[in-house]
């Protein structure tokens, strides 16, 4: 069965905005829709971000790459969230990240210039914004002060905790890297759980 991808947007978006049928239709004819495969690059590094993401099925991957060609993720990106490179996609510079869909992924994409419509022309949507950018700004730091903070097995507990299906569903060099260990005290912290 064929899932409608804009039935998926407002589904999960209507808890938080209240649209009318004429919006939500201006918000769909905004949304595109793109499939992606494993580990397909959505943008290098070095390149503007064009499109904020909406996932409705799989995985996106906000990461850095040093000199060296080591990788560190930023963020990643599950069902039911929006994400994107968003320094660049705000201040339409050069981005510092890159993104990749580490699992098949169905998405919709909203242009820099619509999603700059949608804030100024739908209070609604300007409000679910900032809400949402709100709560990504304290995990954000949540997430810092951890590595900062507590020492691995710590870090790996709260995440099985709070978000397990980040060690379900992803490859462990991607829950190590996440998680700020190497994927041997990843592998010895799986161990001990069991």
């Amino acid at each position: 069965m064929k899932v409608n991808l804009h039935e998926v947007l407002r589904q999960t978006l209507s808890p938080g905005i209240n649209l009318t049928e004429e919006e939500w239709a201006i918000v769909f004819n905004c949304c595109k829709a793109k499939t992606t495969k494993r580990n397909e690059i959505l943008l290098e590094k070095g390149k503007i971000s064009q499109y904020l993401y909406f996932v409705v099925k799989g995985c996106l991957r906000i990461f850095l790459i040093d000199e060296d060609g080591q990788e560190a993720t930023r963020f990643l990106i599950f069902e039911g969230s929006f994400g994107t490179a968003f320094p660049s996609f705000t201040l339409r510079q050069q981005s510092s990240a890159a993104i990749q869909s580490i699992e098949p992924s169905e998405l919709l994409m909203i242009s820099h210039a619509d999603y700059q419509m949608l804030l100024n022309t739908m209070p609604g949507w300007e409000r679910m914004t900032r809400l949402g950018l709100q709560q990504d700004y304290i995990d954000a730091i949540i997430r810092i002060e951890s590595l900062i903070t507590m020492d691995a097995k710590q870090r790996y507990d709260i995440l099985m905790k709070k978000n397990p299906k980040i060690i379900q569903r992803l490859p462990g060099k991607f829950v190590a890297d996440y998680l700020g260990i190497s994927q041997e005290t990843l592998s010895r912290l799986k161990a001990r759980r069991k």
